[in-house]
């Protein structure tokens, strides 16, 4: 759906900022000039009358007040910033449903809206960063992870142990292979199916965020994308690529099952909650359920 709001953004913007420099070319000097005539020939005219030859047809009227609009929107949502709706739990604790969060679309580099063809560059992905992406398997649906493995990483997920071989760019000093410290913050906060989840902190590269384990949940293991010479659990990073995770660690379908981001899917950095509903509605409340029971106040701010 925001590839054909974008598709739409851009055909509405151009035709309006079309209509209105044909005008101001083409038509708009043609009423001055009839205008200049008159006057010059002194007939007598009324200010309705002046308003009458100088006013702009209803459609150039129209297209002149919409285009700035428009423009500025398609500029903001383009470039610099979007929003979006978390609809799932697969980033939980990290963002809840219906978390209305900011994406930065600047960060990764400034692409065009339609073909999404990268114009600037402007950075990469960080390891630790919650980043928006085209889903690989389906560019019509974006998705929202954590970055994991950077280009040339080893990852291995296993017994839901997170080790991270950094990529060696180095061969006479090659990082070596790091198992992600994890901390536990509380278990019970959150529950899946009545059993009490684990909220653990973690530490990716410079990001401290948290994440959740199901302790009643055995690990997927068999249903994880497979590369050529690996084991399970296994995953070699190819260049211009990324492996994503989801900070609910067992109920996110990521890069374990699907394999990796393209660069080109990028579309921006999450980096902030701009506003967050819930909808917690009692079975005999007339309050439609499309209207939100209160406001997240204190959810609002800056990602990590």
């Amino acid at each position: 759906m925001a590839a054909y709001f974008s598709i739409i953004l851009v055909i509405i913007t151009s035709l309006t900022g079309i209509i209105w420099l044909i005008d101001a070319q083409i038509f708009a000097p043609k009423r001055r000039a009839a205008l200049a005539l008159l006057q010059a020939k002194n007939v007598p005219l009324t200010h309705d009358a002046i308003n009458k030859i100088t006013r702009e047809p209803i459609l150039v009227d129209m297209a002149h007040g919409v285009f700035p609009v428009f423009a500025f929107v398609l500029v903001l949502r383009s470039f610099l910033y979007e929003p979006f709706q978390i609809p799932s739990g697969s980033m939980m604790p990290t963002l809840l449903v219906d978390d209305f969060i900011l994406v930065e679309k600047f960060s990764y580099g400034l692409k065009d809206p339609v073909w999404r063809t990268q114009l600037v560059e402007t950075g990469k992905p960080q390891r630790g960063d919650a980043i928006v992406f085209k889903y690989p398997e389906d560019p019509k649906i974006d998705y929202i992870k954590r970055v994991i493995g950077l280009p040339g990483d080893k990852v291995i997920y296993n017994n839901k142990e997170l080790v991270i071989t950094p990529a060696c760019n180095n061969k006479h000093s090659c990082p070596e292979a790091m198992t992600i410290d994890r901390v536990q913050v509380n278990r019970g906060e959150f529950t899946k199916s009545g059993v009490p989840l684990i909220r653990l902190r973690e530490q990716l590269g410079d990001v401290n965020h948290h994440v959740l384990i199901n302790p009643a949940r055995p690990e997927a293991s068999s249903h994880y994308f497979r590369q050529p010479g690996l084991n399970t659990g296994e995953f070699l990073v190819p260049q211009g690529m990324y492996f994503a995770m989801g900070d609910n660690r067992d109920d996110s379908t990521d890069s374990r099952f699907w394999g990796f981001v393209p660069e080109e899917n990028l579309v921006g950095k999450a980096v902030a909650i701009w506003v967050s509903f819930e909808y917690e509605h009692s079975a005999d409340s007339w309050v439609p359920a499309w209207i939100p029971s209160c406001v997240r106040f204190e959810r609002i701010g800056a990602i990590s």
